[in-house]
């Protein structure tokens, strides 16, 4: 009878962790090219017994919290500074304790040194800067970052934005913010122009909206839903059970 309540209680726990999920996602259903999570769910190990049965399950657990890195759309800004990445990679930004980190969200701005950062106000590892006599910035497909300057109709080029790659961007550790750092599992980062080695190319003045659709998140949202009521009634059901138990002994 013990076993049934530990079974219907790690059900529980990892039905519950599949709601939180679920919810995270649909609280960023709006967060510039926020990434959705799925939770992995794996048996508990089996542990021998005498008798018949050999074995006997001892329920259900969360194994991990995968990122899901499918595409977002693309939605025109018409900003300078916006930055989408069509395909594969991601930019690498340097944190204020000086390790990386890597994002898609593109919406760059220049601090007060020039310096292109994030809204976060976190910089690029191109370390580009725009001059301050710049009236207008286009980025190329191919990550080339130009400036046309006062008093001049010609362009002057003044970085390149380089795309990060993976072998396992699944084994990506999420940071929150939109911010995903290496792992062993995921491998050292490789460096690429967008466009080269299967890194996607860059569409300046559009950002990528988040990956999260609605209908699919509210689909799966009602069956943890369900299956926590389910690992419930199981467990109403051994607690009775072991009521009448005990009440046999009076």
């Amino acid at each position: 009878m013990s076993d049934a309540l530990f079974i219907s209680a790690t059900g529980m726990h990892a039905q519950q962790m599949q709601v939180d999920t679920i919810a995270n996602n649909l609280a960023n259903l709006n967060t510039s090219a926020f990434r959705k999570s799925r939770v992995a769910f794996e048996p508990l190990m089996p542990v021998p017994v005498a008798g018949p049965d050999s074995y006997k399950g001892m329920g259900a657990t969360v194994s991990a919290v995968i990122p899901d890195f499918s595409a977002g759309e693309l939605k025109q800004t018409q900003r300078d500074l916006d930055v989408a990445i069509d395909g594969r990679g991601f930019f690498e930004v340097q944190l204020p304790d000086g390790s990386f980190a890597y994002s898609r969200q593109g919406a760059l701005r220049a601090d007060r040194d020039g310096a292109l950062v994030t809204a976060a106000g976190l910089p690029l590892s191109a370390r580009i800067n725009i001059p301050s006599d710049a009236q207008s910035i286009v980025i190329n497909a191919d990550g080339r970052v130009q400036a046309r300057l006062e008093g001049s109709d010609d362009l002057s080029d003044i970085g390149f934005l380089e795309l990060a790659q993976f072998v396992s961007e699944r084994s990506l550790k999420p940071l929150g913010e939109n911010l995903y750092a290496a792992t062993p599992d995921s491998g050292d980062a490789s460096y690429s122009r967008p466009g080269e080695n299967g890194s996607g190319k860059v569409a300046q003045g559009y950002l990528e909206s988040s990956n999260v659709q609605m209908v699919e998140e509210m689909t799966s949202l009602m069956v943890a839903q369900r299956a926590y009521e389910a690992n419930a009634k199981v467990l109403m059901a051994a607690d009775e059970m072991l009521g009448l138990v005990n009440n046999l002994r009076r």
